[in-house]
């Protein structure tokens, strides 16, 4: 049984992040919610958006709890087979729903916060912009603390019910929690891939026959797509990101926690304790801890203050939390079984610096820097050139995340192999190492969602101060706000790519952990994957066409979904002239349904693929080529990773320069809006908006979907000894 009150293995520390964080989220609640509503014309526009953002999520979770009900069914009955019901059955179904729920969840608490706070922040901006940041931040942050709470508070949950369940080794309670991480995983990826491409419809369609062929501004009143356009703000980038940072802390630390047994099944008769496990579940405690601070002293001095100083501000100090709580936790954990505890602790800074660098990089190539001022300046010879010069810009953007992150893998997975005590199997420490390194990196989460969701949260006060006609200067601080939550949103894409690399790594790890306890064997007699195999290679190839499949079928439907919000806005256009002249009002709620039915419809068929492909596949090798077949599956989970961090790094960087780029020429440069240079830069951004915002963020969650799937049907690929 776990004992959360021994002081040896800190697990205490889990409920007091718990309750420390449960107070600041009140704290913050109240006092975003005693903030006035605006003006009768402002919660007008609100109350649309949260109606249409309520009404979709309604629709989307009916259709995931569906899906998640068959496939828990399937999972159950799997259990009946003698062979697989020590890894697959009821209990593993159970966990696998909870996962999904609380996924779900997550993404309910991001998109109400953002469609609450952002009338406030929109009312906030008539009086200050600090006022209005502080309102926009906390708005932000409330998601980002609830996210971050109930992904590690719902988990130690489940571990502790499952350990008193099952009453066997941690092993086994594992094996059956492992469901946790893959529902949380399916959920995640419905959430984010149905709210990127509604998000997306949305913005396309209300661009290009708004700012192109009419020549209105962005969130007039008059384009009947910017209600949908800023409910999609909500559905993708609140509700989906939410799910998405809800399942990667999850399957990250159950993949650690994976990888902690390893270690102390290679340790063989040292009796290494769980800490090794636990150490993942406090590492995520102190850094929620470590968030909550962060979050608390992010202020503004005045008008002229740097909107993304003052983040970073915050942002620094809860790494320099972090590192702190880091060198605690290893040496109070692992000290006492490793005399070289503190290269752990290296293995954590190796982490936390990777996620700045990736964080640099990003700012780098989305940022006003060289690569988007060379989009800007192509876009003087048209659409085309832009276009060229984005794709060139994207395709590069790959090389220097990937240096960092090989540097990290191969710094924090030595330090790990050389704190093994001598005569042990080194390859489970190594391999420790990256976990840690990992999950440091994910220890300031919630500080990382509060700035993702402060993001749409000011691009709707915007459109709500905008289309409320309040004067020019409440629209210039919405403007300030909106700018840096375009950055804040870039980098934390930058930042979910960082950890996909690393989490994905650990978790195929933690896949030959699974096949090696069920062949009782170690992890380095398994974890050898030779893709000179003509077999095994087939394997390879599969998972590097499935990266590709998936970005094309969500790339395609934001197309198709936007062409029908095109035809709409243009159907309005031509048969109410009242519209352009203001006498009459659009038809908000047709564009709305629009995009809300070409969501639905487009997002299950590429939501299925990561889950039907590698196990029919691996089904396919057990029966053809039982000796290889986990191995196949292993080289289809690695390379559908190495290209989908690929894929995924030039979809966000290459969509995120086309915006920049767009923006710095509304800033007046090179001829300004309404010149040669900006429609054809608001071509080259519609062609970014699917990359950056459907199909990019979407591969995040699909690299981690295919390792937690894997992990749990690991047992339908290998060939159990008699």
């Amino acid at each position: 049984m776990i004992d959360i009150l021994d002081f040896n293995n800190m697990l205490f520390m889990i409920p007091i992040a718990a309750i420390v964080a449960l107070l600041f989220a009140l704290y913050f609640f109240r006092n975003i919610w005693s903030r006035d509503k605006g003006t009768p014309e402002m919660q007008k526009i609100s109350n649309a958006i949260e109606t249409g953002a309520m009404a979709y999520l309604r629709r989307q979770y009916k259709t995931i709890g569906i899906i998640s009900i068959i496939l828990a069914v399937v999972l159950a009955l799997a259990g009946l087979v003698e062979s697989f019901e020590a890894y697959l059955g009821y209990k593993v179904a159970i966990a696998f729903l909870i996962g999904a729920g609380f996924s779900i969840l997550s993404g309910y608490i991001g998109m109400k916060i953002s469609v609450n706070a952002n009338i406030r922040t929109a009312s906030a901006a008539r009086l200050s912009l600090n006022d209005a940041f502080v309102c926009s931040f906390r708005g932000g942050a409330i998601s980002g603390i609830a996210v971050s709470a109930l992904s590690l508070v719902g988990l130690f949950a489940v571990v502790l019910v499952y350990d008193a369940w099952i009453g066997e080794t941690m092993t086994q309670t594992l094996h059956a929690v492992v469901g946790y991480a893959f529902g949380a995983s399916f959920a995640a990826l419905f959430a984010q891939l149905g709210g990127g491409i509604y998000t997306k419809a949305a913005d396309v369609g209300a661009d290009l026959v708004g700012k192109v062929e009419a020549g209105i501004p962005e969130d007039d009143p008059r384009n009947p797509a910017v209600i949908a356009d800023l409910v999609g703000d909500n559905v993708g980038d609140c509700a989906g990101r939410g799910a998405d940072i809800f399942e990667s802390t999850a399957a990250e630390i159950i993949g650690s926690m994976v990888i902690g047994t390893a270690v102390i099944t290679a340790a063989g008769g040292m009796n290494l304790s769980n800490n090794w496990v636990f150490l993942p579940l406090v590492l995520m405690a102190f850094g929620l801890i470590a968030s909550l601070v962060g979050i608390f002293v992010v202020r503004m001095k005045n008008e002229d203050s740097d909107v993304n100083k003052s983040l970073n501000n915050g942002y620094y100090l809860t790494i320099a939390l972090v590192l702190v709580f880091l060198a605690i936790s290893t040496y109070f954990m692992l000290g006492k079984e490793c005399e070289l505890w503190y290269y752990y602790f290296g293995t954590g800074v190796v982490g936390i610096i990777l996620g700045l660098a990736i964080v640099y990089i990003t700012q780098y190539y989305t940022g006003n820097h060289k690569p988007v001022k060379g989009i800007a300046k192509s876009s003087e010879t048209g659409p085309a050139t832009n276009v060229i010069e984005g794709i060139s810009i994207g395709l590069e953007s790959t090389v220097l995340p990937v240096i960092c992150i090989v540097a990290a893998i191969i710094i924090s997975y030595t330090l790990g192999f050389y704190a093994a005590p001598e005569g042990m199997d080194r390859m489970a420490f190594g391999l420790y190492g990256t976990a840690i390194g990992t999950i440091a990196m994910l220890a300031s989460s919630a500080f990382i969602l509060a700035e993702d969701t402060f993001g749409p949260i000011t691009d709707n006060a915007g459109g709500i101060a905008e289309m409320s006609n309040q004067p020019e200067e409440v629209r210039r601080r919405t403007d300030k706000l909106d700018s840096a939550g375009n950055t804040t949103k870039a980098l934390t894409k930058g930042y979910a790519m960082a950890s996909a690399a690393l989490a994905a790594f650990l978790l195929f790890a933690a896949f030959f952990e699974i096949v090696a306890e069920i062949q009782g064997k170690t992890l380095s007699e398994v974890f050898n994957v030779n893709i000179g195999d003509p077999l095994i290679f087939c394997g390879a190839l599969v998972g590097a066409v499935l990266v590709f499949y998936f970005a094309s079928l969500a790339i395609r439907a934001v197309g198709k979904a936007a062409g029908e919000m095109i035809e709409e806005v243009r159907r309005q256009f031509r048969e109410d002239p009242g519209i352009m002249a203001g006498t009459s009002e659009p038809s908000y709620s047709d564009c709305v349904d629009i995009a809300t039915r070409g969501a639905l419809r487009a997002m299950v068929v590429p939501a299925l693929l990561p889950i039907l492909v590698p196990v029919v596949f691996g089904l396919i090798y057990r029966f053809l080529f039982p000796n290889v077949a986990y191995m196949a599956v292993g080289a289809l989970i690695m390379v559908g990773t190495i290209v989908g961090i690929l894929m995924a790094n030039f979809l966000n960087n290459g969509g995120g320069a086309w915006d920049n780029a767009k923006k710095y020429i509304e800033e007046g440069n090179h001829g300004g809006k309404r010149s040669p240079a900006h429609a054809a830069a608001v071509v080259g951004d519609t062609v970014g908006d699917p990359f950056k915002d459907t199909a990019g963020p979407s591969i995040h969650v699909l690299v981690k979907l295919l390792s937690t799937i894997c992990l749990v049907t690991a047992v339908l690929f290998v060939v159990v000894p008699a």
